[in-house]
């Protein structure tokens, strides 16, 4: 019997390409975004290649009734989730005091409170059938406050935080969680967050989107509850582990400017 994958954020960068992925794994899949005509594509174009079946349900995540609204729609439909993907989120680059206030509030609404329903809406049913996997799309960011993007940093890591917190609480459920935390990527990610003029992927090297989602998915199939692409990421990661926050600050400062 196959599974069926919901992804969200899914009709470009990481999102499409866990599409691409669950669908050569033979996954039926439902897939979330605002765009539904880049989603009617998408599902042609999958369901010619990979032979699978794919329901898309366009849906703004800013919305109050936006997790609802997709919860619904699998439900009323008679689909099961087995595994969520909690891909969509964006960032904003510059000075807080100079942001605009609403873009800032709709990433919350995006990279944190749209996450936390859809995990409570999908967890339960997993838990009754004793099976299911969650993957929740976190950064590097999570590991240190981020100047210049000061929101998106602390978004992603109430993800991290949130998703280390509910791994030990589905002990023992067969249900299973992971952060996934990559670098700098390829998507359209930095042109949505103004940052092109960051250092942050002007001076690193960015990860192709494909070679991410792959090592997730695989880790993820491993059971992972925190999961980081590439070697200098995690070499990053650690240094920050060992340095005084005043001095990590700065740095991420200093690399973003």
């Amino acid at each position: 019997m196959r599974e069926t994958v919901l992804i969200t954020g899914a009709s470009s960068g990481l999102g499409l390409e866990f599409a691409k992925i669950f669908a050569y794994k033979r996954c039926n899949l439902v897939l979330v975004a605002r765009n539904e005509e880049k989603l009617l594509e998408i599902k042609k174009k999958l369901e010619k290649k990979y032979d699978t079946h794919v329901e898309v349900f366009p849906q703004d995540l800013t919305g109050e009734d936006a997790a609802k609204n997709i919860y619904y729609f699998t439900s009323s439909k008679g689909i099961d989730i087995d595994i969520l993907v909690n891909n969509a989120g964006f960032g904003d680059f510059g000075k807080f005091s100079e942001s605009d206030l609403k873009k800032q509030t709709d990433m919350i609404e995006v990279n944190v409170t749209s996450l936390v329903k859809l995990c409570r809406l999908y967890v339960r049913p997993m838990i009754k059938q004793k099976y299911g996997r969650i993957l929740n799309v976190s950064s590097i960011a999570a590991f240190q406050p981020g100047p210049l993007m000061p929101v998106y940093y602390s978004t992603k890591a109430f993800v991290l935080s949130f998703t280390e917190a509910l791994s030990v609480e589905l002990r023992g459920t067969g249900v299973h969680v992971t952060a996934l935390c990559p670098g700098p990527t390829v998507t359209d990610f930095a042109n949505r967050a103004n940052l092109e003029h960051s250092g942050l992927f002007k001076n690193l090297k960015n990860a192709s989107a494909r070679d991410v989602c792959i090592y997730g998915y695989k880790q993820m199939m491993k059971n992972k509850v925190v999961v980081i692409p590439g070697k200098l990421n995690k070499l990053g990661i650690m240094a920050s582990k060992h340095l005084p926050r005043s001095i990590v600050k700065y740095a991420v400062y200093l690399i973003q400017k």
